[in-house]
């Protein structure tokens, strides 16, 4: 591996608001169709992305030869830091990004001396569950999206401390 093969991980810019919108659609292409309510994913545009940037949220990018491979969004929420939209790329996968990513949320709510880390999974994808669980995040509570009578997601959250 080259010096120019090497993956890098940073904070997003608004200028980077485009190929977060972009990443986060092709990684969630895979749950069209089969998530209800649908995931508001594929609502993300570059205009919403660059205004959440510019107010409370931050996002951190996977670049490899300075091509965009995933993507997580992060906000501060009941005193943790709450990631969402963990995205990587159809070819990317099985390379470790994901995790690489989420301890990159987990080094940066050490940074902000934060006592947590937060996500919400929903209950269907339990592939992403297992992920998590196997990097010490535990279920808090259950809730169901609005209009639904039954959980439809899981909330969980790791303790830094």
């Amino acid at each position: 591996m080259t010096t120019s093969d090497t993956l890098v991980l940073r904070a997003a810019t608004a200028a980077d608001a485009l190929a977060l919108a972009a990443t986060i659609a092709a990684a969630f292409e895979q749950y069209r169709g089969k998530l209800v309510p649908e995931s508001g994913a594929f609502r993300e545009t570059a205009e919403g992305i660059a205004a959440e940037l510019a107010q409370t949220s931050g996002a951190i990018i996977a670049e490899r030869n300075g091509r965009v491979e995933g993507c997580v969004m992060i906000k501060l929420e009941e005193g943790d830091l709450y990631f969402g939209r963990l995205s990587v790329l159809p070819e990317a996968r099985g390379t470790g990004l994901a995790r690489r990513l989420i301890d990159a949320v987990e080094d940066e709510a050490r940074r902000r001396e934060l006592p947590g880390v937060r996500l919400g999974v929903r209950i269907v994808l339990t592939g992403n569950q297992k992920l998590f669980i196997s990097m010490g995040y535990v279920e808090t509570s259950r809730e169901a999206h609005p209009g639904l009578d039954h959980p439809t997601s899981i909330n969980m959250r790791k303790s830094l401390l």
